[in-house]
Parts: C-alpha cells; structure tokens; sequence
C-alpha cells in the first residue's frame, strides 16, 4: 500500500459564502484520494467591505480559525488537517494583510489577484483587456515581492476575464518579466485543476506558462481551489503529469510557512485511482 505523501493545498469553506459542504466532507475526500493532509485557506477578510459577499467578514476569522481546528480534532489519526488562507493583493492592502497573517499561526498563504472582483476592476479596468492582462501580471510580481505569500494562486486566471481577447503569444513578454521577478524572491506558485472548469478549460497556468516557470526553477505547489467536497485533490494526477511534461521533477507543498519537497514520481504513486 503506497503512503500519502501530498496536501490538498487549496480548498474553501461556506464562510466564503460560495462553497458548499463542511471541512470534516473536505477532509474525508482528501483522505480516500490518497492525500496526506489538506490545508484550508478559504476566502480573506478584507477592509472597506470588500467583495464582502465572496468572502468571510473580519469579525469572522476567529469562526474560521475554530472551524479548521475542530476538524482537524475530528480527523486526527485519520488526514492531517492545518489553517492557511487565500490572500487577495492588491497595492496598499499590505499592512492590512500583514496584521491579519500575524493573528493566528497559519500553514500555508496563497496570495491571489482576483481581476474579476469589482472593486479591482473599478480601479484598474480601462476599457483595454490587453492592457488589463498586464496590469495583472505587474500585481503578480508585486505580490511576490512584498514578502506576504508563500503561494501566488492560479496565476494565470485572468486568461478567462476576456477569453476572446486572450494571444498567449502576445502577452508572453509581459508574463517573462513577471516570472522574473518572481523567481528573485523564491516565492512559489501554483498550478490549479480548478481551471479546466473555466471560460479557457486548462489549468492555471497553462502548459506553455509552466515551460517558462520551469525554466527559472520556480517551484510549484498542486491545488483543487476546492468548493466542494468532491473536488479536493481532483486530477492531482493529470497536474503532476503535466508538471513532468513542461519540465518539472518535483511538486511542492507548505506547513508551517516552510516548503516541503515530493518527487513528483513518487507522490504519482501515492495517489488513490
């Protein structure tokens, strides 16, 4: 019998006000899929109501850190349960975010430029998607850098804010100079199954975005972007094939905000059918 050796390192909760399902279900699937653990990081609180209705309230995020905690009691013995979050960045959000990451120990911070929101869009939305996609990219870049994440989440999302418009071929520069920056700060990124359910059906990032992470030795960590139950650890295999094919030999994961190192050949071996 093989032994579980990867996390779950996405996954959601009905704070978020648009997931379905308890921690302890989440926690269940990822223990018959053959994971080690799951790492919750559902939806940050932010200031000002922002985006307020897709993401728990500030007031909330003691709850949050309840919640994760008794599930984690609950399934002790059986799949090791931790706390993260899923950070939305955006310039000036920083010490906002700094104060609320120093609240409680967590596991794992994926930090995510969530272009479809509309407050974001409010600001850096002109009218020009090309111009968009890179504003996108520069906050990306940004985000490494400020020192806040450890994960930068599905970082190609904004593929599916205007699909017809997306040239991969004409944005790539744009998105070289980000990965290069990126890679200067040792910061992980993430390659997310949720995108094959997406406007542009891939995972994010695409294949060809994996080559150029690969080619600057960017480590990259596997997650769900769980919502449901039924989607943690969903084609962790057909991630890490891909992975193997744009170049990789390793995948990632974080506990205690310390990045741990699977061979990708031997967390294929882990995994349940």
């Amino acid at each position: 019998m093989s032994v579980p050796l990867l996390y779950e390192s996405h996954a959601h909760t009905p704070l978020c006000k648009h997931a379905t399902g308890t921690p302890v279900e989440y926690a269940e699937t990822a223990e018959a899929r053959g994971l080690k653990g799951i790492i919750f990081t559902c939806h940050c609180p932010l200031p000002d109501g922002h985006s307020l209705q897709f993401r728990m309230a500030p007031e909330q995020f003691d709850d949050y850190v309840a919640l994760i905690e008794d599930t984690r009691t609950r399934m002790a013995g059986r799949v090791d349960v931790r706390v993260g979050l899923e950070s939305d960045f955006f310039p000036g959000v920083e010490p906002w975010l700094e104060r609320l990451h120093a609240r409680v120990p967590l596991h794992h911070v994926l930090g995510s430029v969530h272009m479809q929101m509309a407050p974001y869009r409010a600001v850096y939305y002109k009218g020009d998607s090309f111009a968009y996609q890179q504003v996108y990219f520069e906050h990306l870049a940004q985000a490494a850098e400020s020192g806040l994440f450890d994960t930068l989440a599905h970082p190609d999302l904004v593929k599916n804010e205007a699909p017809s418009s997306w040239d991969f071929g004409r944005i790539q520069p744009f998105i070289e100079r980000s990965l290069d920056r990126i890679a200067a700060t040792d910061v992980a990124m993430e390659l997310n199954t949720s995108g094959t359910q997406k406007a542009v059906p891939e995972m994010n990032p695409s294949v060809s975005m994996l080559r150029l992470m690969a080619a600057r030795r960017i480590p990259v960590v596997i997650g769900a972007d769980a919502h449901r139950a039924d989607r943690v650890g969903d084609r962790f295999g057909e991630a890490l094939t891909l992975l193997q094919e744009a170049g990789y030999s390793e995948v990632c994961y974080f506990l205690d905000r310390k990045r741990q190192t699977v061979r990708i050949a031997d967390a294929l071996q882990s995994l349940v059918p």
